[in-house]
């Protein structure tokens, strides 16, 4: 990792979808849904290891349509609205999530919510981990050209928060936020609650469970040693 530790932490980016909340499993059915509502026969299990690339990655890898086709407009709409209708309601944040970010926000630590998803939708899914009041920004899918994977969200996201790379740590449940994060120069803290394999996981600084494991071991953490 390019990231020099040298200098102390003053941003916290962190994604939403998996790391704050449980939420992968309901996205890859949500597609399996909009695909199927297209004529498109995909099982979940070809769907599910993508979870954490924006749809722009996502409709190419699995059914080779471009997000921006029309075709790809309609898949991609029906998967919002099917998230939002039958899994958003029920969606839960994962434990000590709310705790988390408010003992980062205690160090003086800014928060930016590194997330693709559509304003309303990110919104709707920080309300309900309760932390919008803890952050200094958030992205969206109107901030970068190109979602996870590539770096372009997690640039937009540094420069939010006002801070550049090696200031810099990310909250992160997929290898798409430790690929994306490492090509703009930021370490990530992994948590496995994503439901990723931790072999992917290997590029991180440290891995945890879920944010509650992180909290209880803050002592000993890359958070603790890089805090003002």
């Amino acid at each position: 990792m390019s990231q020099n530790h040298s200098k102390k932490i003053r941003v916290v980016l962190v994604d939403v979808d998996g790391t704050l909340i449980d939420t992968n499993d309901a996205h890859a059915h949500a597609w399996v849904a909009a695909f199927a509502e297209s004529g498109k026969e995909v099982p979940f299990a070809a769907v599910r290891p993508l979870i954490g690339m924006g749809g722009d990655q996502l409709l190419p890898k699995v059914v080779g349509i471009e997000k921006d086709t029309e075709e790809g407009k309609a898949i991609s709409d029906a998967w919002t609205r099917l998230f939002k209708e039958r899994y958003l309601p029920t969606a839960q944040p994962f434990p000590g999530a709310a705790d988390l970010l408010q003992r980062i926000h205690d160090q003086g630590i800014k928060i930016v919510a590194a997330t693709s998803g559509e304003e309303d939708l990110a919104d709707a899914l920080l309300d309900k981990v309760g932390v919008r009041d803890l952050l200094t920004a958030r992205t969206s899918s109107a901030d970068a050209k190109r979602s996870k994977p590539a770096p372009d969200l997690i640039e937009a996201a540094l420069t939010k928060g006002g801070s550049t790379a090696d200031e810099a740590i990310m909250l992160g449940d997929t290898p798409y936020d430790i690929e994306a994060a490492k090509a703009a120069g930021v370490g990530v803290i992994a948590f496995r609650c994503g439901g990723f394999p931790p072999v992917t996981l290997q590029g991180a600084l440290a891995i945890y469970d879920d944010p509650a494991d992180l909290l209880l071991h803050w002592d000993s953490s890359p958070l603790a040693k890089m805090s003002p």
